[in-house]
């Protein structure tokens, strides 16, 4: 057996997608930890996940793949994909086994856009199956404007939710192994379904441990470093969309632009019914508050959505200014100058995080261990 692809003709592969935002990282973490699975190493670090994908460029990259992720739903969608070429396919096998624990015969990855590129990964991954995560759309889209820092309205990421799980729809068909759940029901009970896709793709849930471990990763986002858990599996919090849901019927009801919101809400309202979303029950007392589909409130509603899509424009414009300002002035300084630069930046990370781990006292000197053997690989990368 080669030690670095492991035995491909005994392998089944599990691909986690969904919208971003939606929770495809905590559930593909947890199917990685059942029974003889395994995933990438995820440290909570965003640049850190799909690091495998940077291997593949220079395949991916030939045929339409994006600088970011290395392939594009765009174009690595469906069987007829030019990628998918003996030699490609045996390529991009090897590199992802290369990140694999290979001595295991299930192979997890999670990624968004893997819902998207369905035929795709089927045809490349024989023995695929696909475990897609759907989540009501209001937190979804909210919490990622924040992410992509409001650089797009809300109008268009109601827009972009439905277009995606629509082509999903599209493609389910051709496909031989689908799970499909909802967010809000995993976090209602996840061991249920833990249990259910365990059995989908031919294992079984693990015992929980007797004691918890956890290793300290350093973001520099977060200076005192991140605490993660390296249990059996992660826990799901069924509170987590409130503050969106709260967010939401503020849009609805009291806020300036309110005008705009109960537009967009009852233009997408028939076709979120559709996936049991709504975008109005339970965010508004009163139903009839919202008005009418009349011509003005239509010619309106356009109007509002024009200015919401040219205000985000705009902001995506200065974010992007921003970027290529910032990394022409790091083009032009020295190499030496750029590592104190490196070095000023880490340095409260790595005092707080070692702060951190010399403090918890209380805890057993195993996880002690643990995390400090994790905070010197993740200052060594």
């Amino acid at each position: 057996m080669d030690r670095s692809t492991g035995d491909q003709t005994r392998c089944k592969y599990v691909f986690v997608g969904g919208s971003p935002r939606s929770g495809t990282s905590l559930l593909g973490r947890n199917i990685a930890r059942m029974e003889h699975c395994a995933g990438f190493k995820n440290t909570g670090v965003f640049e850190d996940e799909g690091q495998f994908l940077q291997d593949v460029y220079p395949v991916a990259s030939e045929y339409g793949g994006s600088s970011r992720c290395g392939f594009d739903p765009r174009m690595h969608r469906t069987e007829t994909c030019e990628l998918l070429t003996p030699e490609n396919i045996r390529r991009l096998k090897a590199t992802w086994h290369s990140y694999w624990d290979n001595t295991k015969s299930i192979f997890v990855e999670k990624t968004p856009e893997n819902f998207l590129m369905t035929r795709f990964l089927q045809a490349a991954f024989a023995d695929s199956y696909f475990v897609v995560l759907r989540r009501h759309p209001v937190p979804v889209s909210i919490a990622g404007q924040r992410w992509t820092t409001n650089i797009t309205s809300l109008n268009r990421m109601f827009e972009h939710w439905l277009h995606c799980y629509k082509l999903f729809e599209k493609d389910r068909k051709y496909l031989n192994h689908v799970y499909e759940l909802t967010y809000e029901d995993y976090v209602e009970n996840p061991d249920k379904y833990h249990q259910e896709i365990a059995a989908f793709i031919g294992t079984r849930v693990p015992e929980a441990p007797k004691e918890d471990d956890f290793r300290i990763v350093l973001q520099w986002r977060n200076p005192s470093g991140l605490r993660v858990p390296e249990r059996a599996m992660e826990t799901t919090s069924a509170v987590y969309s409130k503050k969106y849901f709260d967010r939401w019927s503020y849009f609805l009801t009291r806020s300036p632009f309110k005008g705009y919101y109960r537009y967009i809400a009852r233009k997408y309202e028939i076709e979120f019914a559709k996936y049991g979303y709504s975008l109005i029950e339970g965010f508004v007392d009163d139903k009839e508050a919202l008005g009418g589909d009349s011509k003005l409130s239509t010619a309106l509603g356009s109007l509002y959505c024009l200015g919401a899509d040219l205000g985000a424009l705009l902001r995506r414009s200065a974010a992007w200014t921003k970027y290529r300002v910032k990394r022409t002035v790091k083009a032009l300084l020295p190499e030496f100058v750029l590592d104190r630069i490196r070095q000023a930046r880490q340095r409260p990370l790595l005092n707080n995080a070692r702060a951190q781990v010399s403090c918890s006292s209380e805890q057993p000197a195993g996880h002690r261990i643990a995390a400090r053997s994790s905070l010197r690989g993740d200052a060594s990368r």
